[in-house]
């Protein structure tokens, strides 16, 4: 199972013709975890944006974490925040991937890359 960050997602609201083939060549449908969700809303322009996000996120299956998940994240963060700056957010879509046993699709990796057992991938070229 992918998952998909809000790097990827962007790219593909704004048409990024890379990240637009790579969806399209997927055989499996990737989801989204709620807090990445909550990040593209809170970057929408106007009451228009907000409307297309949300018919653009009907899509795609949305995940959320469980109690020990948030537990996982939290102590992501706290492990993490002062050497690596990792953010609350990019804890918590961590912990969402490594609860799932799914691979975080990111260009993010400086952040995530130290989350220990957390696979990444940046699934096309940015150029």
């Amino acid at each position: 199972m992918r998952l998909l960050d809000t790097d990827v997602l962007v790219d593909m609201r704004r048409g990024f013709v890379p990240a637009v083939h790579w969806y399209d060549s997927l055989t499996e449908q990737p989801g989204v975890p709620g807090f990445v969700a909550m990040e593209l809303l809170v970057g929408c322009r106007d009451k228009i944006d907000q409307a297309k996000l949300q018919i653009f996120l009907t899509e795609l299956p949305i995940f959320w974490l469980s109690e020990a998940n948030c537990q996982r994240g939290l102590e992501y963060l706290r492990d993490y925040r002062l050497s690596h700056n990792l953010g609350v957010i990019d804890a918590l879509i961590a912990a969402t991937a490594l609860g799932l046993g799914a691979t975080l699709c990111t260009f993010n990796t400086k952040h995530f890359f130290a989350v220990p057992g957390l696979v990444t991938e940046q699934p096309y070229e940015r150029g």
